[in-house]
């Protein structure tokens, strides 16, 4: 059943296919205009046609069209894949390196489009990554944020970005925490104060100090039971009792 825009080629053209050299597989049900076809400009087109027809991958990957040859390397033979990496298209590229093993990504851990290096920073082993602890964009290193091994995090605490600071101090060793006291961004000290909450019993953020009344023990609701905010009183309060029944529970 056709769907999606007008069945054109990748340059706008009507397709047709009595020219097309793989006509064989309209007479078996595996392409056909509208809803299957390599040579459709329209992705989920040329997706559906691979799924169909997986064993034409390996003989597509130079395909002119880049949405050919990204579906292409998604089921081509592994030892195909190599070439792509220096393929004019970043998908293409990213799909080869998400493809390929690990140690591939490390020759375009400098690629110009961020795509490619975002690809590269979830296919790298995570000992791999502090190249990519300073790169440019904020979304590469978020993904390092996420990935990287613990050891490698301190680097990353005065990271500019506030989402990036928020995922280290998610994961980062206890002892770092305290280094989150001075941030400039209150949802980041939040997070911190879910953490090692009676380093925030005094922070001038009613988000911080909330999050430290969820979150302390008896001695930091000490500290929050008389706070000048009715919401962070009421909040120690019930986190105090919900302590003190579970200590009566024991």
């Amino acid at each position: 059943m056709p769907e999606g825009p007008e069945p054109l080629d990748w340059e706008g053209r009507a397709l047709d296919c009595d020219s097309c050299r793989f006509r064989m597989r309209l007479d078996l049900g595996q392409c056909g205009l509208g809803w299957s076809c390599l040579n459709d400009r329209y992705a989920k087109r040329i997706e559906r046609f691979f799924l169909l027809n997986p064993e034409l991958a390996d003989e597509n990957l130079a395909h002119p069209y880049f949405e050919t040859r990204v579906n292409a390397a998604r089921l081509a033979s592994v030892f195909r894949l190599p070439r792509l990496l220096d393929d004019p298209d970043p998908a293409v590229r990213s799909m080869a390196i998400l493809r390929l093993p690990q140690a591939s990504a490390e020759r375009l851990m400098d690629d110009p489009d961020r795509n490619v290096r975002i690809a590269v920073a979830w296919r790298l082993p995570p000992n791999k990554l502090l190249p990519l602890v300073h790169d440019d964009d904020p979304g590469i290193r978020l993904v390092v944020a996420r990935r990287a091994e613990e050891g490698m995090l301190p680097v990353m605490i005065s990271d500019p970005d506030p989402e990036v600071r928020t995922h280290v101090v998610r994961r980062i060793g206890p002892d770092w925490i305290d280094r989150f006291r001075t941030d400039p961004d209150p949802l980041v000290r939040r997070e911190a104060a879910r953490r090692r909450p009676m380093l925030f019993v005094e922070d001038h953020d009613i988000r911080v100090r909330h999050a430290a009344a969820e979150e302390g023990c008896e001695k930091v609701l000490a500290h929050l039971i008389d706070d000048p905010e009715e919401i962070i009183r009421e909040t120690a309060s019930a986190r105090l009792a919900k302590l003190e029944g579970a200590a009566d529970v024991d």
